[in-house]
């Protein structure tokens, strides 16, 4: 029987007033993924009153969502997207590049799509 893996993982880090969100996505996300890992963003964002929050989101085991986590990550970015400075995109798919523009409307900050983990680390500490 083979095992389908599928969920988010979460870092969270604090430097002096900075906070540094990573997420890496794997598999098709569920609405039960997104009941899991909304309450630890939501608490991890709490105290943030100002976009200082900068973001790496690894996207290069996701393969998608089912729709109704679709709409979750989509009133996720709607609650946070003021709370970000900087959102890099990891990815390894043509549509993720075009995920990261869509979410360019959602996120106060800048939003960029890179096909190297590297450059992403680069440009949020930039």
């Amino acid at each position: 029987m083979k095992q389908e893996r599928h969920g988010l993982s979460i870092g969270i880090e604090r430097t002096n007033h900075q906070f540094f969100l990573s997420l890496k996505a794997q598999g098709t996300l569920t609405h039960e993924d997104y009941e899991t890992i909304t309450p630890l963003i939501d608490s991890a964002l709490a105290e943030v009153t100002e976009p200082k929050v900068k973001a790496l989101i690894d996207g290069t085991e996701l393969e998608g969502w089912e729709l109704r986590a679709a709409w979750d990550d989509f009133k996720l970015g709607l609650k946070h997207g003021n709370e970000f400075e900087k959102v890099a995109i990891y990815g390894n798919k043509d549509w993720q590049k075009i995920a990261a523009k869509i979410g360019r409307w959602f996120v106060s900050g800048e939003v960029k799509y890179f096909d190297r983990c590297e450059d992403a680390i680069a440009w949020l500490n930039e």
